[in-house]
């Protein structure tokens, strides 16, 4: 059965608790400056509130300090967080590489109280001198519902201004991933404000012991559905997600920006923590040598469902090639991408590649009429479509013209970098606005791989599986390898019941079963992890030799994707 929130218990000496009687229990009954600092889409009244009256009700005096009172005005905060070269794109911006000070023209004092606290709280309480500090967080599944429900003061800096994506994107995110990390290794206490009357809690030593055992072992972390225009119904019907809501489009198995791990003894006593912190504590045992050399703390594969069955095609599009995206965009490495088909058919289509008599400037000026002029077009006179038959993957590298017909269950396995789909034609559909979705297509054609065309593309993007090794029941093959990719995808076949060897040798593994019930994933350490049809798992570099054994009456295959 596919788990709806994986969850792991906590390091044996780790402190998990819930409500705020047992939060300001933590806190000293001295003199202190207590620093709380998280993302601005937590409940920072709530929290001040109830956390006061606790502590008055035990009888420490509270002095409190919001520290979004004391953020430069408006107009600083974007001349020093927005590049004036992205003024004149819609669409993208850079990645923010500003520290979180540039908040605040000056920080405000934080003298030690005559007596009882002084609570310092709000995006950037880490920045006040402190004796104490604790993270609250949200995952950001959160801030974008909020920027999406036009939430005020979503956005970092801006507490009086309606959000915008853009700045969520590109400015926030970056900046709060890269102070948050900054602060992991030093936080007393972790605080989860998903649920503001009744948060959940985790001491920080605590919090360090736990990553520091989830990263020498299996794990996998919370899965979540979004909705677009496109989105199809399978993660609804079949795995229970959000079945009132519009549709479950895009599936979040392992995207590490965003994904968080689930601790604690069952859903009353749980907290939720990003996945991220374990790249950030622990990176050799994570990521091993080779990739932390390369990707330092970014965890460089993602694995995301694209759902379209009885939902629409995707947008035809491309991503940025490496030296474009590190340029323009800020990242250090591009978005390779491929399509593994967990569900399709002959009768399904991928769009991939261009047809070896594409006129690229006819291309154009379709794109353009469309825009333009709603006029249709059919990508088909310009991008090759093959059959979405299952089990095939589809290798996509920077700068291929691609897409997911309708009727089709992709696992996209895919480098993490996600937030610069270059889209060329999105057949005129409007977005959840009603307005036309918008179309990057100057950024598309700029990065458009011209010469990846006709025969070449079957050829090069649409392999076939290639045995790497066997044994009693099993093999395992190379089923996508590309010299320009820095990762690869293979394919455990497994008969009923069988047991495959593989190890690490200290570069991670990530596992997704593709056809049938499971596997059970077995280390030399002794752990033991339950992985079901459509479930991800992250097997650490650390981790070293495993077994999968084959669960149910039937064959099993398993996705295995890892850094080259």
């Amino acid at each position: 059965m596919y788990r709806l929130d994986p969850r792991y218990a906590p390091a044996a000496q780790a402190v998990l608790g819930t409500g705020w009687q047992a939060v300001a229990a933590q806190l000293p009954y001295g003199r202190a400056v207590v620093a709380i600092d998280g993302p601005p889409t937590v409940d920072w009244s709530r929290l001040a509130d109830r956390l006061a009256h606790e502590l008055t009700g035990r009888g420490t005096p509270v002095t409190l300090l919001d520290v979004r009172t004391h953020y430069a005005p408006p107009a600083l905060v974007r001349s020093r967080t927005e590049r004036p070269e992205d003024a004149d794109d819609p669409y993208f911006r850079k990645l923010a590489d500003r520290p979180l000070d540039d908040l605040f023209e000056n920080l405000p004092p934080a003298a030690l109280p005559t007596e009882g606290l002084l609570l310092v709280y709000g995006p950037g309480a880490a920045l006040v001198e402190h004796d104490v500090l604790w993270y609250a967080d949200v995952p950001k599944r959160y801030a974008e519902a909020a920027v999406g429900a036009g939430e005020t003061g979503a956005n970092l800096g801006l507490p009086d201004e309606k959000p915008a994506f853009g700045r969520l994107f590109y400015i926030d995110w970056p900046m709060l991933d890269r102070h948050r990390d900054a602060l992991a290794r030093r936080l007393d206490g972790w605080l989860d404000m998903q649920h503001p009357d009744h948060p959940a809690w985790l001491d920080g030593a605590g919090l360090r012991a736990t990553c520091a055992g989830m990263a020498r072992r299996p794990v996998r972390t919370r899965p979540y559905f979004n909705s677009t225009p496109w989105g199809g119904h399978w993660a609804q019907r079949e795995l229970g997600f959000d079945p009132d809501s519009r549709n479950t489009a895009l599936g979040y198995e392992l995207i590490a920006p965003e994904a968080g791990i689930l601790i604690g003894t069952g859903p009353a006593a749980q907290a939720e923590v990003p996945f991220q912190l374990l790249c950030v504590l622990e990176p050799l045992s994570v990521l091993g040598a080779e990739a932390h050399a390369r990707f330092g703390t970014s965890f460089p594969i993602r694995f995301d469902y694209l759902d379209t069955v009885g939902g629409g095609s995707l947008s035809v599009h491309c991503h940025p090639k490496e030296s474009y995206m590190r340029e323009r965009f800020g990242w250090d490495y591009t978005q390779h991408e491929t399509y593994y088909l967990t569900l399709g058919g002959s009768d399904t289509k991928v769009y991939l590649g261009l047809r070896e008599d594409a006129d690229v400037d006819v291309f154009r000026k379709e794109v353009e009429r469309a825009i333009s002029d709603g006029v249709p077009m059919d990508p088909e006179d310009h991008v090759l479509a093959f059959p979405a038959e299952q089990g095939q993957l589809f290798m996509i590298p920077a700068g291929t013209p691609h897409a997911s017909g309708a009727g089709n269950l992709v696992l996209e396995i895919s480098a993490t970098p996600y937030l610069y789909s270059l889209r060329f034609y999105d057949w005129l559909r409007p977005g959840a606005d009603g307005n036309p979705r918008p179309l990057p297509y100057e950024h598309g054609f700029a990065n458009l791989e011209t010469g990846r065309r006709g025969e070449a593309v079957a050829h090069d993007l649409v392999q076939e599986p290639r045995t790497l090794r066997e044994g009693s029941g099993w093999r395992e093959e190379v089923i996508g390898a590309l010299a320009e990719m820095f990762y690869e995808v293979r394919r455990f076949v497994l008969d009923a019941g069988a047991e495959a060897v593989d190890d690490t040798q200290g570069r991670f593994h990530i596992l997704n079963v593709v056809e049938g019930d499971g596997v059970t994933v077995l280390t030399a350490a002794g752990d033991r992890h339950e992985l079901a049809y459509a479930e991800t798992l992250t097997v650490p570099a650390a981790v070293g030799p495993y077994t999968l054994r084959a669960t149910g009456d039937g064959p099993v295959r398993v996705v295995k994707a890892l850094v080259r």
